[in-house]
């Protein structure tokens, strides 16, 4: 039974398993057509849209998606920074250990924080851009 065993797995190749070919032999009788990968089809990635068409609502969503994301990590990363300063105070023996993860909750925090702020940036953006390509300019006289 063991014998039968054939583990493929991409990084932990053992030299009794099969290798595989160096030297593949393809048909050469296999034809392309030019079609397949022409410009004419209306089908596939894109299709019925110009290249340079962008979905801006799609993009808004996305970023205020990724938001949200943010300000969620930012909430959990403070949580538990608060609780590892709680822990701190309640185990002495380890309370070295709680103020470094309570010091690393604190910062993945503010790296979530920095990263939801970045996308509230991105949103408006996406949204300036939207309205300018609609025809709808702001005029800041002040």
């Amino acid at each position: 039974m063991a014998e039968e065993k054939h583990h493929h797995h991409l990084f932990h190749h053992h030299k009794d398993e099969e290798k595989p070919v160096d030297n593949p032999v393809y048909s050469e009788t296999v034809a392309y057509s030019e079609t397949a990968y022409s410009s004419d089809a209306p089908a596939g990635y894109g299709a019925g849209q110009a290249e340079t068409e962008v979905d801006y609502k799609k993009e808004e969503k996305h970023h205020k998606h990724r938001e949200h994301l943010g300000e969620l990590g930012t909430a959990a990363a403070t949580a538990f920074a608060v609780h590892e300063k709680h822990k701190a105070k309640k185990d002495p023996e380890h309370a070295h250990r709680h103020k470094i993860e309570e010091e690393i909750g604190a910062a993945v925090a503010v790296g979530a924080g920095g990263f939801a702020f970045h996308e509230h940036h991105e949103k408006k953006e996406a949204k300036k851009e939207e309205e300018e390509a609609h025809g709808k300019k702001h005029h800041h006289l002040f």
